[in-house]
């Protein structure tokens, strides 16, 4: 039988033989692990995906329009008085529909029930935006009485002779004098112009007479009041 070969002859020492082995055993185990990842895409689970490409948002616009006859305001006019406004303010002057009519020359009326010399005023809104308005307000100012002309009576409280209606269909949205209407109007939500296209005009009734019980002291009188109407969404 031949000889063992002794540990003398053996030209790799022990130690280093392990050492090896060992780097061996991790090269292994890497080499399992990069193959494991490589794998885990190419061999994936089922998948199901959906993309939105279109998300948008976007704000409408609320446009009051007042109409009397062939006359046109609009809340953003941007001509004449109203040069400055845009649809940043929406908030027009309009001194071309007088509500009150523009009478110099009324007189008492007969009654206060069943009252003539009525100066009667047609009107009407409409939303012409896009936005629908959740509320819609009439905000008076004060009357203020001047003189008409130049005879005129010592009366200082013609506004509370100034007898005002304003009405829509059958709806009273104030009866009462000019002196008495300071507190702003909430018009019923029925009356609130709908958005365009297909909002229809709501019509309003502006009446004015003089009480009958307003005696010569009141003759050359003159009163103006300022009606503010908004609509918010």
């Amino acid at each position: 039988m031949p000889d063992s070969p002794s540990a003398a002859s053996d030209p790799i020492p022990p130690t280093r033989r392990r050492r090896r082995s060992s780097l061996l055993i991790v090269a292994g185990l890497l080499s399992a692990v990069v193959l494991s990842l490589s794998m885990t895409n190419t061999f994936s689970a089922f998948t199901a995906a959906i993309t939105n490409t279109v998300n948008t948002a976007a704000t409408g616009t609320l446009i009051l329009q007042e109409t009397s006859g062939a006359t046109v305001c609009n809340s953003n006019d941007s001509t004449g008085a109203n040069s400055a406004n845009t649809i940043n303010t929406n908030a027009a002057t309009c001194a071309t529909i007088n509500k009150y009519g523009g009478s110099t020359t009324m007189v008492p009326s007969a009654s206060n029930t069943t009252p003539t010399n009525v100066v009667t005023t047609n009107i009407a809104f409409r939303n012409t935006g896009t936005a629908a308005a959740a509320s819609f307000t009439l905000t008076p100012g004060v009357c203020a009485q001047t003189n008409n002309g130049a005879i005129n009576g010592s009366a200082t409280d013609f506004c509370a002779k100034l007898r005002v209606s304003i009405t829509s269909g059958a709806t009273v949205v104030y009866t009462g004098t000019a002196a008495a209407l300071t507190a702003p109007i909430v018009i019923p939500a029925s009356l609130i112009p709908a958005p365009a296209p297909g909002g229809a005009a709501v019509p309003f009734v502006v009446s004015v007479f003089v009480d009958a019980t307003a005696g010569n002291t009141y003759q050359g009188l003159s009163a103006s009041q300022t009606l503010l109407w908004t609509l918010s969404s």
